[in-house]
């Protein structure tokens, strides 16, 4: 845009062009400066990190072994089955979450019940990984008289009480866990899903209807070919990275004896190498860096789709669709009450006292609030709680500003550099902590020092800003052009225009900043790997009092509950916000 003068009268000439170039895009000085802030976070704690693993990986001492480290980390006891078990855990859960999710959402459509049972189902999405084991420990206590499943599965199997079954035995953990795992994220695919059919015009329907199609064919051509198909790479995509950061759930619900049948690569790298980099841990994390990032993209080159993604004119008012059949909203009702279970042990739990929790289940006395009283009186679970206030919104800030300018930017590229910027993004986002926590503690030693408030900052802030950056850049080309237009003609400069396509994209901003504060508010493994003494989040403080869980569950389920309220009404509050910021997130 230019400004000229045209007989006396100032003018202005509008030459912003398409909504993803023109004079909306800064200058090559400014974009230096604007993309500056995320280049350096993202090279000294992501990018090189990466390269010092893999650099550990095949020298010792600085000098080259080859694939030595590798053939002795695979040939370990147990190592062969921790990698078969990730991939269980990569391919099995991901494709349960994605079909009860899809299952859910459609029999939870159009429907007076289907609010209220997405909103159960989206409460544990919220929920910290940590309160998650919890939750399910106690429901899978050995003991009947405390363990509700286990008192179930004794009556079902008419077993003595001396000889119920264990559900945290090594025979039956990984179900146990995986059980934990689907229940805290089916509500996120449930949403994701009722997105998706939501935009599928009815019309597609009624015209496969209207040439003879069947059930089969409705589903095939009006939903699954047009957008499902999609819809469910994105969803198996999402739940696979999730399950490669298993590690808070394996830490705090598995009893010490039997974590080693539990274990998968996130807890073997911890226990291999922790926050240094050894050779050995270093080989493991390389395979499982190549297998995350690789999965990842194979994911996102299914998906992908042209860039910009091509205008769709606004759809007509939707015809009106009968309600799914009584069978499925039964089975949505259903899976509601059973979603609500887990959440009612953990409050029910907490309503007892130390030693009614420890010696009898919580139906076999009544509530008498002692833990909350403690709790209330104390001093301990209000500091942790402060200190994570602080950090969390202190990292969600720096979050948004630096995804922000360097999104400005990104989101005007083109055809290839594009599409490479995206899947870049997209690999950053997904780096297991883990695999680099050695060389990002040689970095906090040099530029700080580890076991810092600031330096726990700075990595939440490294490891938040690509997803960041990715959905805000797919949400600024998404503006229609009259929007940019908008935009640049209405400020003088280019900070002007970027607050003005902020605003124009609240949805992705709500969406960035619940999810990252939520994301820093449930951590558990950053704090325990790069927290110290006088900066512990409350992740590393309740996986602490699980070391006497069973004489600490009256505190540890109350002390759960306290801290889940905050993110569980943040998400309940911003979930319109939240889909709309994945769709637009999603890979291009």
């Amino acid at each position: 845009m230019s400004q000229v003068r045209v007989l006396g009268e100032l003018a202005v000439l509008d030459d912003v062009g398409p909504a993803r170039r023109g004079r909306a895009y800064p200058a090559a000085g400014a974009t230096s400066a604007l993309l500056l802030p995320a280049a350096v976070l993202l090279g000294g704690l992501v990018l090189w990190p990466v390269l010092r693993t893999m650099h550990a990986s095949v020298t010792t001492d600085g000098r080259w072994v080859g694939a030595s480290h590798f053939r002795t980390a695979l040939a370990a006891p147990g190592t062969g089955a921790v990698v078969g078990r990730t991939v269980l855990w990569a391919l099995l859960v991901p494709a349960v979450v994605t079909a009860l999710g899809y299952l859910l959402a459609a029999a939870s459509r159009r429907s007076q019940e289907g609010g209220l049972v997405r909103l159960i189902l989206l409460v544990p999405v919220a929920l910290p990984l940590v309160v998650t084991g919890v939750t399910f420990r106690l429901m899978y206590d050995p003991d009947p008289s405390r363990g509700l499943a286990t008192l179930v599965a004794t009556r079902l199997t008419g077993r003595p009480v001396e000889d119920a079954p264990q559900l945290l035995g090594p025979g039956m953990v990984t179900v146990a866990l995986m059980s934990a795992f689907v229940w805290a994220w089916v509500g996120l695919a449930v949403l994701v899903f009722r997105s998706a059919l939501d935009a599928v015009p009815p019309s597609l329907a009624d015209a496969v209807r209207a040439y003879g199609g069947t059930r089969r064919h409705v589903l095939w051509d009006a939903q699954w070919r047009p957008l499902l198909l999609r819809t469910t790479a994105v969803v198996f995509a999402l739940v696979a990275v999730g399950t490669s950061r298993t590690f808070d759930l394996i830490l705090v619900m598995t009893p010490g004896s039997v974590r080693d049948e539990a274990s998968v690569l996130a807890l073997r790298i911890w226990q291999t190498s922790g926050g240094t980099t050894t050779g050995d841990g270093a080989a493991l994390g390389v395979v499982w860096l190549v297998a995350v990032i690789g999965g990842i993209m194979v994911a996102a080159l299914f998906v992908r789709q042209a860039w910009p993604p091509p205008r769709v004119e606004a759809a007509p008012e939707p015809t009106p669709v009968a309600p799914p059949r009584r069978v499925f909203r039964l089975l949505a009702a259903g899976a509601a009450i059973a979603w609500l279970v887990p959440l009612a042990v953990l409050v029910a739990t907490s309503a007892h006292g130390r030693v009614d929790a420890a010696a009898r289940g919580w139906w076999s006395a009544p509530p008498n609030g002692e833990s909350y009283r403690d709790l209330v009186t104390g001093t301990e679970l209000w500091r942790t709680l402060g200190f994570t206030l602080l950090l969390a919104t202190a990292v969600t800030a720096t979050v948004l500003v630096v995804a922000l300018l360097a999104a400005y930017p990104l989101a005007w590229l083109t055809g290839p550099a594009a599409q490479a910027t995206g899947l870049l993004l997209l690999a950053g986002s997904v780096v297991p902590i883990q695999v680099i926590a050695g060389p990002v503690n040689e970095v906090l030693g040099l530029v700080l020092s580890s076991g810092t408030a600031q330096g726990l900052a700075l990595v939440h802030i490294a490891l938040g800003v690509p997803f960041a950056v990715l959905v805000l850049r797919n949400a600024f080309a998404d503006l229609p052009v009259e929007q940019v237009r908008d935009a640049r003609l209405g400020g003088r400069r280019w900070w002007h225009t970027l607050r003005r396509l902020a605003r124009h994209n609240l949805s992705a901003v709500v969406a960035v900043s619940v999810l990252e504060f939520v994301q820093v508010w449930n951590d558990l493994v950053v704090g325990r790997l790069f927290g110290g003494p006088g900066s512990s989040p409350l992740g590393p403080f309740l996986a602490e009092q699980t070391r006497s869980f069973v004489s600490n569950s009256g505190a540890l389920a109350a002390s759960s509950v306290l801290a889940s309220v905050l993110p569980v009404v943040l998400v309940v509050l911003s979930r319109r916000h939240l889909v709309a910021g994945l769709v637009s997130g999603g890979v291009r």
